[in-house]
């Protein structure tokens, strides 16, 4: 496996051949983004503000401690130092080949249908950004009029997803937020594509409201292709983009559907809806937002979506105090305080508030942040620090593993002939896929793939010195095993009876 990311060509409009998305000049792309949460639309989890969730009870909560005026200056200084172009330059620099911005409509359009200028220039400084530093952008409408999801993520005035419980006063609104966007955009390749609904209708809304959802999927469509007949359209299902039920025929030529993955088992089988929608519709398709979790499961998520040659768009990029994305905001002396509040505390002195937000601005720069290069590696396979015994490649018996005779487990990988245990010697599978902290698993959590001497497996990675790679085995000792290089990575042959449960690069940090 050869780890080389290609600079964007913007030659021509990103778009769809057959069931591939190729870039202006016929390319296949292997998608390879990151998704910047939270600049244009705050999610309280980011923060860890909870129960202080969506963005305007963000935006009350700091107005009601800081004041009106500092407030504003705040939110002025975080738009400025949250992402700016030395985000995009590292985003470039680490492996990444495009962004996935997600968009509150709320700073681009007033309740009228009008533009808001300083809202849109965002996002044309985000184009330069991406211009200079060789990124594609994918526009994603994350927040939009009335609230598409009904939850925090997406702006809603009452936390419910009104746009389509009151399309009288908001439907119309969403279509123009797709022509002004549309008329904008329309000639720009850096450009690569429209996401139209970030995650609609979740949860029993997914049941309530599925044909409305269609039919507003189809009339921005038709508003965008009056005005723009060149770039991508994409189409996430409902319920967090999971359910694509709704996607039984081809609403456009020129379009892909996109799904999002969370904490799931990464095998086939829990993406084997989507290869199916893809054999049976001819379209691209597309894993637009997945992430919070340990390394472990980040390496090999990401390498089961690139065996199938979906491209992919990993969330966050940046939040506080956190292990599971690249950048990490430390948090200001005071911070606490604002976030005890939150949830019932003492209220800290204004003007305590005041230089705790000032501090925060400037934590908040790249310069200032926490480097996790770990979760950047495990992402792009590009010198991983940890891979899971049972993450071996994912193409099949014939090029990922030659083992004898197996038996598989249930829940995990059944469709490989190989025999992964659990270490705790529990039956069935351990429940360890929901580490949104970033830790390590736990004893009864990990799990390593048995081998009888002679079998092998193939791991996908850029590994560089092969004395860099360790093998250890269910008692965290070294595996009886070789270990040679081979054009996806490397291979792990066992040279008697073992289990392979983990095996660690050392990149000499």
């Amino acid at each position: 496996m050869t780890f080389d990311r290609r600079p964007a060509d913007f030659t021509g409009f990103v778009h769809r051949e057959g069931n591939r998305i190729v870039d202006g000049t016929g390319k296949p792309l292997l998608l390879r983004g990151m998704g910047i949460g939270n600049w244009m639309l705050p999610e309280g989890y980011m923060w860890k503000l909870s129960p202080i969730d969506s963005a305007r009870q963000i935006e009350a909560h700091l107005e009601d401690l800081a004041g009106p005026e500092a407030a504003q200056r705040f939110w002025t200084g975080f738009r400025a130092a949250f992402f700016n172009e030395d985000d995009v330059r590292r985003i470039a620099e680490s492996g990444f080949d495009h962004i996935r911005l997600p968009i509150n409509a709320r700073l681009i359009q007033d309740e009228a249908g009008e533009p808001i200028e300083a809202g849109l220039r965002m996002i044309d400084d985000c184009v330069e950004w991406c211009r200079r530093h060789q990124l594609w952008l994918l526009l994603d409408l994350h927040g939009a009029p009335g609230g598409q999801t009904g939850t925090n993520i997406d702006d809603s005035p009452r936390g419910d997803p009104d746009l389509f419980i009151d399309p009288q006063r908001y439907r119309h609104l969403a279509i123009k937020v797709w022509e002004l966007l549309a008329r904008r955009y329309r000639h720009e390749t850096v450009v690569m594509g429209y996401d139209l609904l970030n995650e609609p209708l979740p949860n029993d809304w997914q049941h309530k409201y599925p044909a409305e959802l269609v039919a507003l999927y189809q009339d921005m469509t038709a508003a965008i292709r009056a005005i723009d007949p060149d770039h991508l359209i994409m189409y996430e299902g409902s319920h967090w983009a999971t359910n694509w039920s709704i996607f039984d025929g081809v609403w456009d030529e020129n379009s892909a559907l996109q799904f999002h993955r969370y904490w799931m088992p990464p095998d086939r089988a829990h993406i084997a809806e989507y290869l199916d929608a893809r054999e049976r519709l001819g379209l691209p398709i597309y894993m637009g937002e997945g992430g919070e979790n340990n390394l472990e499961w980040l390496y090999a998520a990401h390498r089961l979506y690139e065996a199938h040659d979906i491209g992919w768009n990993f969330w966050p990029w940046k939040k506080i105090g956190t292990k599971t994305s690249p950048a990490s905001i430390v948090a200001p002396e005071g911070w606490q305080e604002i976030v005890d509040y939150g949830k019932g505390g003492p209220r800290p002195p204004r003007e305590a508030v005041q230089r705790t937000l000032e501090a925060l601005v400037e934590a908040m720069r790249l310069e200032n942040c926490v480097w996790n290069e770990n979760v950047v590696r495990a992402i792009n396979g590009d010198r991983p620090a940890v891979i899971p015994g049972w993450a071996f490649g994912y193409r099949g018996a014939g090029e990922s593993h030659g083992v004898r005779e197996g038996t598989a487990l249930k829940g995990l990988r059944e469709e490989d002939a190989v025999s992964i245990v659990p270490l705790s010697g529990a039956a069935g599978l351990p429940t360890g896929f929901h580490h949104t902290d970033g830790r390590d698993y736990l004893p009864a959590e990990r799990m390593g793939a048995r081998l009888r001497a002679g079998d092998w497996l193939e791991y996908e990675a850029v590994t560089g010195e092969l004395a860099a790679i360790a093998v250890t085995d269910e008692t965290d000792e070294p595996a009886p095993v070789s270990v040679s290089l081979s054009e996806r990575g490397f291979r792990v042959t066992a040279e008697r009876e073992t289990i392979v449960a983990r095996i660690t690069i050392n990149n000499g940090d």
